[in-house]
Formats: C-alpha cells, structure tokens, sequence
C-alpha cells in the first residue's frame, strides 16, 4: 500500500527494481490487475521492473467522496508519482491506457525529468473536450468544428446499461457489464466471454466500492488541461491506437500523435477498447521496442 497524501494505493512489482521501470498507468474505472498478467510477464521477460496499481476510488485503492472532495486528472498524476517515489524509481517508462494515457501525458507535460519514454494507448489528447463531445451526441446535435467525435452510439447505450444497482450480486453484476464489453471490444477480433468473466470476476472480489469508480469520469471531465500543452513534451512518444476503438476513434489517436513533437503512431488493426489476453504479445513487443529506441 502507497501514502499519496492522506490516501492509501494498492500497488504491485514484477521484476527487479534495480532494472528500468515501466509504470503501467490503467483507465477510468478499471483495476491494475486489468493490465494483463500476460502482458506484464513480456515486459519483465525483457528485462524491466513493472509496477501497476490501483487509482483512488478503484480496487483495494481507499475511496474519495466526490461531491465534497472533487478531483481531476491532476490529482491522479500525482497519486502516479507517489507510486514511483514508493518504488524508488527517479524515472520511468510510462504506459497509459484511455484515461491513464491522458494521466501519462500530463505527467509527460508537468513532470518530465520524471518520464524516459510516453507511451498513449487508446487514448484522447490532454485537454480534449471528450465530455463535451458525448454531451452533444446524446443530445442529437452534431460534433463542434474541429471536435474530436464522440464515442460510438452503440457504445453510448451499451455504457447507460452497464450500471449495476447498488445491491447488485456477483452474477447480476457481471451479467450487466458483460454486453458493455462485447461494444467496448469491437467487431473484427473474437470475442472471448470466458476471459471477460474472468477479469471481472477478478475485479468484483477486489473492489472496495463497485461503483467509486464512475468518479474517474468526473474528474477526466474537470478540464484544466490544454491539447496544446503536449508541445512541451520531451520524452520520446509512441501512440498506440486500435482501428475499431468505439470509445476514441481512430481520429483520437492522430490528434494525439498530432499535438506531441515527434510522436511515432502505431496503429492496431482490429483492436477496440480494451487489452484482449490475444494481443498481450502484440502491444508489449510495440512498447518493448519504443522503449529501446
């Protein structure tokens, strides 16, 4: 368990610290354990030192109340740092996926004596107006001039459904998320329910609050950031971005590739939204060769 101020964060290492670290930074309301065991085996197989953990209002993580104490994408970079002070690691290779990546990029922008290397994955650009975007979508409106588009509408029902009640069971609350995954997963890979259930199967025994979680929404929604922030980015950067991702379209990913000098974009054909187990391979070779570039 970390000290980040007055909270406390779940956090966990593979491979010995005394060799570069990788800093796996996870999404809006998703675990660290969600960062496949799989995938962490290939970058400490390499020769690395990984850490992943979990944000306030997540996992074994302590929880927040919002309403009286709200928090932005500041507030959980610098819960990522407390992680790395903990660890002893000056410096590291940041890894974030979707929320985490914008949490990567920050810290790439306001800390970047802290970052060896940036890596975005399924992300959106710092500062992009994505609620904005899915405000206007919901109300029928078209997208702003310029404005990156919003998640998908078949995701935007999937994510209204995906709400387990309050009293919700173990199997009440994984059936509810279940279809949400099948949109967030995409059309062109299969899709493997066995391995969904699993994971959240997994988070549902680890979680201290089932629905603090939704908190990481409000606070990527908080604002504060700028896109053109990211042109103060030193660390070399690689942006990782799946062709069928419902939550940030491709275009994301190019924008983001966009706002960051000398960004290299990789592109993942048929990957959506999430980190399917058949891709651990795949995305931790991309990460293992930017990293040694």
């Amino acid at each position: 368990m970390v000290q980040a101020g007055d909270l406390t964060l779940w956090a966990e290492e593979f491979g010995s610290p005394e060799r570069p670290t990788v800093l796996l930074v996870m999404g809006a309301g998703a675990q660290g354990v969600q960062w496949n065991d799989g995938f962490v085996r290939h970058l400490t197989a390499a020769g690395h030192h990984v850490v992943r953990y979990d944000h306030r209002d997540i996992g074994r993580s302590s929880t927040v109340d919002f309403a009286a104490r709200p928090y932005a994408v500041a507030d959980m970079a610098s819960d990522a740092l407390a992680v790395l002070d903990a660890f002893g690691a000056d410096r590291a290779h940041l890894v974030g996926a979707s929320l985490g990546g914008v949490i990567a990029q920050r810290l790439a922008v306001t800390h970047p004596h802290r970052v060896r290397t940036l890596t975005s994955l399924s992300a959106t650009p710092l500062g992009s107006d994505t609620a904005g975007a899915v405000g206007r979508a919901l109300a029928g409106r078209p997208p702003l001039p310029g404005q990156l588009p919003p998640p998908t509408a078949e995701l935007l029902a999937a994510l209204a459904s995906s709400v387990p009640g309050p009293r919700a069971g173990r199997e009440e609350y994984i059936t509810t998320r279940m279809p949400m995954w099948r949109v967030l997963h995409g059309r062109v890979l299969p899709f493997d329910e066995a391995e969904y259930r699993a994971m959240e199967e997994r988070v549902y025994e680890r979680a201290r609050d089932r629905r603090s979680g939704f908190n990481h929404t409000l606070a990527g929604a908080a604002g504060g950031d700028r896109t053109a922030d990211l042109a103060a980015v030193t660390a070399p950067t690689l942006v990782l971005h799946g062709t069928e991702d419902p939550m940030f379209p491709p275009a994301h990913g190019r924008a983001t590739a966009a706002a960051v000098p000398g960004a290299r974009l990789v592109t993942v054909e048929g990957l959506g939204h999430t980190l399917p187990a058949a891709l651990d391979r795949r995305l931790a070779d991309e990460v293992l060769r930017h990293v040694r570039r």
